[in-house]
C-alpha cells in the first residue's frame, strides 16, 4: 500500500466515528446510555421514534464499535463500548457549545434564570454535600443511580418528588441534578421545590460531566 493510500485510509476509519455521530438521535443514544445499559424498548420510549428507526440508529452505532449489546431473554440489551465513549460525548457537546452560537442561545432559553444554578464549583459541592450543608438529589430513574451517581447525592427520582417532599430539610439548599445539561429532569424537579418554598438550585453537570473532570462517582469512594 503506498503512503497515500495508507494515509486514505486511516483518516477514514476515524471518519467511521464521526459518521456514528452525525444524527441527533444517535447522540441523544449516547447521552442515554452514559447512564447505563439500556433495552431498545427503553430507547425507543426516550427517544419518542419507533423501534425500527431506534434499532437502525443502534445498528450504525455498533458498527462504529461505540456500543456493544448482549442478548437477555427476549431483550436485547445495549451499553457503551467504553467510558471513554461518555466521555467523547461530554467533548462533543463543550466543543459545540464553544463554536455555535445557535447551541448557546438555545441552552440560554434552557436556563433562562441563572439565579436557578448553584454557585458552587464540584469540588466545592462535593464538599458541602459530604459535610450535610447542602442536599444533592439525583432525579435521574433509579437504574441510572444505581449504576453511579455524584457522592453524597441522594436518589428522588422527579415523578416521586411531590410524594417525598418529607424527606428534604426546609432550612438547607437542595440541588438537582440529571443526566447533564439537555436534561429537563432537573428543571422539573427545580419549578415543583421551588414552588413548595424549599431553597433550590440545579446543577448542570451528569456522571459523564463529573467524571470528564476527573472526579469520582459514588461507586468509586465510600460515601
Amino acid at each position: 500500500m503506498d503512503k497515500r493510500a495508507l494515509k486514505d485510509l486511516l483518516y477514514e476509519q476515524v471518519a467511521r466515528i464521526g459518521k456514528a455521530v452525525s444524527s441527533p438521535k444517535r447522540l441523544e443514544i449516547l447521552e442515554l446510555l452514559a447512564q447505563g445499559e439500556k433495552t431498545v424498548e427503553t430507547l425507543t420510549t426516550e427517544l419518542s421514534i419507533d423501534i425500527k428507526l431506534t434499532s437502525a440508529h443502534l445498528k450504525a452505532l455498533k458498527e462504529a464499535r461505540l456500543v456493544s449489546a448482549r442478548r437477555e431473554g427476549k431483550y436485547m440489551v445495549y451499553q457503551l463500548s467504553g467510558p471513554d465513549v461518555a466521555g467523547l460525548w461530554v467533548k462533543l457537546r463543550e466543543v459545540a457549545e464553544e463554536h455555535l452560537l445557535e447551541l448557546r442561545l438555545a441552552l440560554d432559553q434552557m436556563v433562562a434564570d441563572p439565579a436557578k444554578l448553584t454557585t458552587l464549583n464540584r469540588q466545592t459541592l462535593m464538599e458541602h454535600a459530604r459535610l450535610g450543608n447542602v442536599v444533592v438529589i439525583d432525579v435521574r430513574p433509579p437504574a441510572e443511580y444505581a449504576v453511579g451517581h455524584l457522592p453524597f447525592a441522594r436518589s428522588m427520582p422527579v415523578d416521586e418528588i411531590e410524594q417525598r417532599l418529607a424527606e428534604l430539610p426546609a432550612d438547607k439548599t437542595i440541588v438537582a441534578y440529571c443526566r447533564g445539561p439537555f436534561c429537563l429532569f432537573s428543571e422539573e424537579a427545580f419549578q415543583l421545590l421551588n414552588a413548595r418554598g424549599f431553597r433550590v438550585a440545579k446543577l448542570l453537570d451528569g456522571v459523564s460531566e463529573w467524571q470528564a473532570a476527573g472526579l469520582p462517582l459514588a461507586a468509586d469512594i465510600s460515601e
